[in-house]
């Protein structure tokens, strides 16, 4: 009930009922104040109650003129805890009050120090862990906002409730480290050598996302911009207007190539050679197309492929695999590092495709003035040298859907606007 120091002391003299009100009075001043031992700070105030009993039991603790009835008086503190002295030599007013009222006293206070402790221990750890992450991951978790972020979410709370909470930070970081470079790919049972389930569901998957900032979002979708693949049947290739051999497609109809399928895809070639498919990374790119066929009735279904975020090397491969077919293969994705790096995947994958409206003066065409902090190499565009100076100068991501009309009129009319073809540097 107390922190001890009550051991030798003769408390029984002091636990008697007539006494119970004033140890009552300061049980309360203790929780208030946050302090249990009650041996310092300012006067603690007492009502005097009206019982000749209780007053006389009191007198000898409380200094000063006699206590009258209904009166308030104050308590000095060092002076109570002086007086304790004669039961035992490290008793305190207020281990005497918790026995009093059988209970640990100022318990919230104790609590919010407790709690304080193991947040600042999990912001050292969080930070100290951080700093040895690979270059790629440090900029996804952001070492000096990642903890703001954790709190934000609730993860700081979570994470103190959690069994072990340094263990499931320390596995989650882990599981971060392991995160693959931008335009690589890695299978999601491979991150947690020895346990291929272990990011299926629960606290340590939940955990990654939010420490990576992709949390609030699908979790396959969040996955899949990590660039982390979770199985061969979910993900692949959306695509409308092109078929695999063999398949039949309705015309107009948009359908998703999982990675099973991707794996021995072969395809129809064109029948016209200087026939352009479209490879987009963005849904709304090929649903906006999509729509504005239905809408303008064109007999002609739009030739797009949609990677639906980073591209895994397989479905990189499928796209090459259009080119190798007699397709010519336009690339775009957006102006942003994760889209700089699924460029650099898809021509090095297929290097005949040309990229698609990813110039500087595309960007330019969309981009203002911005904060955002680009972390951009010199040779992460190697098909326009002037873009990535131009983009860290503006310091803004350009979306696809900032460029959606041009899109759509290159798409509708069957070739790229603006197109680079020299990416030997890619």
């Amino acid at each position: 009930m107390c922190d001890g120091t009550c051991r030798g002391a003769d408390l029984d003299p002091l636990l008697t009922p007539e006494l119970a009100w004033l140890w009552q009075a300061l049980a309360a001043a203790a929780d208030r104040r946050g302090d249990e031992s009650l041996t310092s700070g300012p006067a603690v105030t007492v009502t005097v109650p009206a019982a000749p009993a209780q007053r006389a039991a009191a007198a000898g603790l409380i200094d000063g003129r006699p206590l009258e009835p209904g009166q308030s008086r104050r308590v000095n503190l060092e002076k109570l805890t002086a007086a304790m002295a004669a039961r035992g030599p490290r008793l305190t007013p207020g281990a005497v009050a918790a026995h009093a009222c059988g209970r640990r006293l100022a318990a919230k206070a104790r609590h919010r120090a407790q709690q304080t402790t193991a947040t600042d221990h999990l912001r050292t750890r969080l930070e100290s862990s951080a700093a040895s992450l690979p270059h790629h991951v440090r900029e996804l978790i952001g070492p000096e906002t990642v903890f703001t972020r954790l709190r934000t979410l609730g993860w700081v709370t979570r994470l103190l409730h959690a069994p072990d909470p340094t263990a499931l930070l320390d596995q989650a970081l882990q599981v971060a480290a392991r995160l693959p470079p931008p335009g690589h790919r890695i299978d999601r049972r491979l991150l947690v050598p020895g346990n291929p389930h272990a990011l299926d569901t629960g606290a340590l998957p939940a955990l990654v996302l939010a420490l990576t900032g992709s949390s609030g979002t699908p979790a396959r979708s969040a996955w899949a911009r990590l660039g982390v693949d979770c199985d061969d049947l979910l993900g692949g290739l959306i695509i409308t207007g092109i078929t695999p051999r063999g398949w039949w497609i309705p015309p107009g109809a948009a359908v998703t190539l999982p990675p099973r399928e991707l794996a021995h895809v072969e395809w129809e070639p064109p029948e016209n050679t200087g026939t352009w498919i479209f490879v987009t990374e963005n849904p709304s790119v090929l649903a906006a197309a999509s729509n504005q066929a239905l809408a303008q009735n064109s007999p002609v279904t739009p030739r797009v492929v949609c990677t639906a975020g980073t591209p895994s090397q397989l479905e990189c491969e499928a796209i090459a695999a259009l080119a190798d077919t007699g397709w010519n293969i336009a690339v775009r994705a957006d102006f942003d590092q994760a889209g700089l790096a699924h460029m650099r995947a898809l021509l090095t994958a297929a290097p005949t495709a040309v990229a698609w409206r990813m110039s500087t003066a595309d960007y330019l065409a969309a981009a203002s003035e911005g904060t955002d902090p680009l972390h951009l190499m010199d040779e992460d565009a190697p098909w326009d040298t002037n873009l990535v100076p131009v983009m860290r100068k503006h310091s803004v991501p350009v979306y696809e859907e900032d460029l959606l009309p041009a899109l759509l009129a290159d798409i509708t009319s069957g070739a790229p606007g603006s197109c680079t073809v020299d990416h030997r540097g890619a």
